[in-house]
């Protein structure tokens, strides 16, 4: 899988674990798309069908060059235009930390697909505690480069506390994963993701369980 990403111009691990998620010939959304990297790898590999979401012009250009789907949208304006239940997959790819709504986007994911994909910096890595709890500043990072003055992650979390936002929401989590940004995994980040895992991946669905009465 690395090889073959790697060829398609796929260099990010969290795409590698996304990739394998995703069943062939689905429907796909992926949200904050880029330069359609992701959802061309998908169209080639597993025969998916969709569209890019992406707000930047420069990476909508990119995305037609790249043969993808893309419609220009704001995230936070949410997903209006879109039918309930119209793809298989919404993917939200190191985007929602960036969101001023994210619980109402997470809900118009699980509105508009069957099941959502979402991968996110953990601020709970053992790097950003030793910065904030030792030093006293704002950690700065690989995967959160920015300073606290510009960075445009207004919303951070822990791999803890996206598991009980989806639990407060009724999501069925089908899978997660935490990796390390080289996507180097290992017994730490089985046993404590939390605390070893830079960045956390999470497939979920609508929870369909019915209780009687």
């Amino acid at each position: 899988m690395s090889k073959i990403l790697h060829q398609t111009g796929l260099t990010r691990h969290d795409y590698q674990v996304i990739s394998d998620w995703i069943a062939p010939n689905s429907h796909v959304m992926d949200l904050g798309c880029g330069n359609g990297a992701l959802l061309k790898h998908l169209q080639q590999e597993k025969n998916v069908t969709g569209y890019g979401v992406e707000l930047d012009p420069s990476k909508i250009a990119q995305c037609i060059e790249n043969g993808v789907n893309v419609i220009q949208t704001n995230l936070d304006q949410g997903l209006d235009h879109f039918n309930t239940d119209d793809f298989d997959y919404v993917i939200l790819s190191l985007t929602l930390q960036a969101m001023r709504n994210p619980k109402a986007l997470l809900q118009e994911m699980m509105r508009v697909g069957k099941q959502g994909i979402v991968t996110f910096p953990n601020f709970a890595h053992w790097r950003n505690r030793l910065q904030l709890g030792l030093g006293g500043y704002m950690p700065v990072s690989e995967e959160l480069p920015h300073k606290w003055y510009d960075t445009p992650n207004i919303h951070l979390c822990t791999i803890k506390d996206f598991r009980a936002l989806c639990e407060q929401l009724d999501f069925s989590i089908e899978s997660s994963l935490a990796v390390h940004r080289t996507g180097r995994q290992g017994l730490s980040l089985k046993l404590m993701p939390n605390l070893f895992g830079e960045i956390a991946l999470c497939r979920f669905s609508k929870n369909t369980i019915r209780y009687s009465t």
